[in-house]
């Protein structure tokens, strides 16, 4: 009996999932780094959930603001922008798309390892994980440096407390992760599996310690969620008696989180068997998935899920695009970007000659 392999990017659904993110009237948008993909993920005509993979190498963390979205990659950091004229007569078959992100420009930052992502007040902001520190995104330097921890004594690229997860809040940082309070290189790896924290940008004090590899902390309606990776935990934090209640616990090292309504959308990830970092956590025999999670905040309950057959073993970053259904993205490695024409008042597809 002959077999045939699933095709790159095969996934299973609960089948509900085409119908939960046509009815929130958007589209998912998530990075994996270990395929080196940013990946939408849409509905159409609420009965099939269609994909729609980039090349971005060692794509990390996600930020979307109106019309505007940002990547960090190994490298770089590239923002993009959505036009929705350019996008009815894009592809094969024009009127497919309802948005087209163009690339606008790109930031080469180095290997700093940057994580979560947003735009504030300041600019874009991002975490920056090899210098345990929050930054600015810069034409001048590779970053520029806004705030770091009060235990951290050096601006030095050696990852001291793998800083990781920030919650905005009113346009500027409001609540940070990070894996552990050390000040020595890598010394987080030595408390992995309890040496969390979250901490207070402005005070600078940590509000709870003793987590299990905290990551994508954000505030909804006034209070702070966060996910306990090590576990596989959404917890929310009560930031004034420094304890949190366990919200729901799934299968999968949880790591980037947005909310639509009252949805939260959860990445599930496998563990890197070989891993020293990673093979002795709680969950070791049981994040044998990766995907999405949708859970209904108010009851804590997981309402459908997206897994992924092959091709995605890590998701670091989910963001929601709201009021897109189905839109499409042109990377630097399509050529069709350069024919890609937006002024303030117009848009053009240019035409070789």
């Amino acid at each position: 009996m002959q077999t045939h392999s699933l095709p790159p990017f095969s996934c299973s659904i609960s089948s509900n999932m085409p119908e939960l993110l046509w009815s929130l009237g958007g589209t998912l948008a998530i990075t994996t780094y270990q395929a080196g993909k940013l990946i939408f993920i849409s509905s159409v005509n609420n009965k099939e959930i269609i994909q729609l993979p980039r090349q971005y190498d060692k794509a990390m963390g996600l930020a979307v603001h109106q019309n505007k979205l940002a990547v960090a990659t190994q490298y770089e950091v590239q923002v993009l922008a959505n036009s929705n004229d350019l996008a009815k007569n894009y592809g094969a078959k024009p009127g497919s798309y309802d948005g087209l992100y163009l690339p606008r420009a790109t930031f080469y930052t180095g290997e700093i390892d940057l994580h979560d992502m947003a735009w504030g007040n300041e600019g874009l902001w991002a975490v920056n994980t090899r210098f345990s520190c929050l930054s600015l995104i810069n034409e001048e330097y590779s970053f520029k440096s806004k705030w770091i921890p009060s235990f951290i004594t050096d601006l030095t690229p050696d990852d001291r407390c793998h800083l990781n997860g920030m919650a905005m809040e009113r346009g500027k940082p409001k609540y940070v992760t990070a894996l552990g309070s050390t000040n020595v290189t890598k010394g987080w790896r030595s408390k992995v599996q309890n040496g969390g924290v979250v901490i207070d940008v402005e005070s600078k004090e940590i509000i709870v310690s003793g987590l299990p590899m905290p990551h994508s902390p954000r505030i909804y309606d006034g209070k702070l969620y966060a996910l306990c990776s090590a576990t596989s935990e959404l917890i929310c934090v009560d930031t004034t008696a420094g304890k949190y209640e366990v919200i729901t616990k799934l299968n999968g090292f949880l790591r980037g989180m947005c909310k639509k309504d009252d949805i939260l959308f959860l990445g599930l990830s496998k563990l890197r068997q070989n891993s020293s970092t990673f093979r002795d956590l709680p969950i070791n025999r049981e994040a044998l998935s990766c995907g999405i999670a949708a859970i209904h905040l108010p009851t804590g309950k997981q309402i459908g899920f997206i897994h992924y057959e092959n091709s995605v073993e890590e998701i670091y970053d989910v963001q929601f695009l709201d009021n897109l259904r189905r839109p499409s993205i042109l990377n630097t490695l399509r050529e069709e970007h350069r024919r890609a024409l937006v002024t303030e008042t117009n848009s053009f597809w240019s035409i070789n000659e």
